[in-house]
């Protein structure tokens, strides 16, 4: 009896002992107590109606067709302020929404419909997200919507995970819809939430941006979960882990064709290549974090689909 006591006693003290190592760490407006608001006047070709689009970043209110420029936010968001061929619209899809006493992140997945002339309809698909980077405004090219996005951050730590709080919305018929400007269309597939860590070390050769993944996390959520999920955790796990029991395919490098883009040295944006997964001891150089409503590319989605995000953390 006394060495089972003994054996708890152990036990617990270095379940303990772990617990008092590990360290949590918010990420700046991580909390989504702080808001901008930004008013965009829409062409009058559209309508001339009045859109209301939110950042994460400082509170402020913006009124006038002003790109945003995120010098005061790490936060990127799918909310932006377009103007292809001269014409401005800006399309919401994520936005603060209260809890309790204080703010959360809905991201919704939303099928935008914008008419011209007040005959022809222009459609497409947006899944609401944040994540960490920016939105070069205004955004010029309708036809590449990762053209203007400036994926992750410099950071150079390693932390063992994620902790975060959320809820979902899942649709669970196996159907997504493909709008793309004038073309939609019905087609097969499970579009789920979902969440993400990539940790790069990056560098430039010649204009390009090459990258090593060091550390990956990415958890989606396939079903509703109706009621808030608290201090959720997600470990990140580092170097190659292809040959890892739970490997998805959609974990491996160069995720969405490898469309994540960046801005070299020379301030053009370029692809950012994963050339390979990173060896034993190898420091990452920047961090790619996303949050969002659908796990598909651009385009695609379903329109029920919705993801809660709060109090967003890394824990060391």
């Amino acid at each position: 009896m006394k060495k089972i006591f003994l054996l708890l006693s152990c036990a617990l003290c270095v379940a303990h002992y772990m617990f008092a190592q590990e360290r949590i760490e918010s990420i700046p407006h991580g909390d989504m107590e702080q808001w901008a608001v930004r008013y965009i006047k829409e062409s009058a070709l559209l309508g001339g109606k009045t859109q209301t689009l939110y950042v994460l970043a400082p509170t402020d209110t913006i009124k006038g067709n002003k790109p945003f420029t995120f010098e005061n936010t790490l936060w990127g968001i799918s909310n932006a302020y377009a103007a292809p061929a001269g014409v401005d619209k800006g399309a919401c899809t994520t936005q603060p929404e209260r809890r309790g006493d204080g703010w959360c992140a809905r991201c919704d997945t939303r099928l935008i419909t914008v008419r011209a002339l007040g005959i022809i309809d222009i459609r497409v698909m947006v899944a609401g997200t944040l994540f960490l980077g920016k939105v070069r405004e205004p955004v010029r090219d309708a036809g590449d919507p990762y053209g203007a996005i400036e994926m992750g951050i410099p950071f150079t730590k390693k932390p063992k995970a994620l902790m975060l709080d959320y809820k979902t919305r899942v649709n669970p018929k196996h159907k997504l819809i493909k709008a793309k400007i004038f073309s939609v269309k019905e087609i097969d597939g499970h579009d789920e939430p979902e969440v993400y860590v990539y940790l790069q070390k990056r560098w430039e050769e010649n204009g390009k941006i090459y990258a090593k993944r060091v550390g990956t996390m990415r958890q989606r959520f396939p079903t509703t979960v109706a009621e808030w999920q608290n201090d959720a955790r997600f470990e990140i796990h580092y170097g190659d882990i292809t040959k890892e029991s739970w490997f998805q395919p959609y974990m491996d490098l160069n995720p969405n064709d490898g469309a994540f883009k960046g801005e070299n040295s020379k301030g053009k944006m370029v692809k950012i290549e994963e050339v390979g997964w990173a060896e034993e001891g190898e420091e990452p150089t920047h961090v790619v974090l996303m949050l969002t409503a659908g796990c598909y590319p651009a385009w695609y989605g379903c329109p029920d689909n919705a993801l809660w995000i709060d109090n967003v953390r890394w824990v060391y």
